[in-house]
């Protein structure tokens, strides 16, 4: 299966996704809370760093969860005035 090519939108959210959990971490240290997520310390790294714009819900289930940040919070935090759904 050969994946599509991510669009500037996607990169753009993925960054917005890296500054989110960055600023939800706090002091707290990569190693503390990718181990409290069950995730590779690496996957954070690369995820806060916007190398995994769209990484699997599952990660950002458990990351939003080992900080205490619902996916409610997550996702307002990585829409742009460009991703904003359109009023009806």
């Amino acid at each position: 299966m050969v994946r599509p090519p991510l669009t500037a939108l996607d990169r753009e959210r993925g960054r917005l996704l890296g500054a989110a959990l960055r600023r939800a971490r706090g002091s707290r240290s990569m190693v503390d809370v990718a181990a409290a997520a069950g995730v590779p310390v690496e996957t954070l790294r690369k995820i806060e760093s916007g190398r995994v714009p769209t990484p699997a819900f599952f990660t950002v289930a458990a990351l939003a969860g080992a900080l205490g940040v619902g996916l409610d919070e997550v996702a307002r935090l990585c829409v742009t005035d460009a991703t904003a759904p359109l009023a009806v």
